[in-house]
């Protein structure tokens, strides 16, 4: 299994922002129905500050690789333009 963690680092006042345009465009969803998908949600840290973080868990590389061909990938990479500063990708093989 691939784990991510995703953290975006969002512009000042544009955290919850981007988390809607995410579902409004179906991208949470999208990712979600996607075979080997076997997590994608998205959390608020404690602390309140602007980051977003995301957790994906895949069954293996290759639906990572299927995953970053798909529509919806290239959709959220065009919203990070406008919303987010930083990303930050951590990725863990158990």
């Amino acid at each position: 299994m691939i784990v991510l963690n995703v953290t975006y680092k969002c512009k000042a006042g544009q955290r919850d922002a981007f988390l809607k345009k995410i579902r409004e465009e179906g991208i949470d969803a999208a990712s979600r129905a996607e075979a080997g998908n076997r997590k994608y949600d998205y959390y608020f840290p404690a602390d309140g500050s602007e980051e977003l973080f995301l957790l994906e868990k895949w069954a293996d590389a290759a639906a990572v690789e299927a995953h970053k061909g798909q529509a919806h990938f290239a959709r959220l990479g065009e919203l990070k333009s406008a919303y987010v500063e930083e990303t930050v990708i951590e990725k863990y093989e158990t």
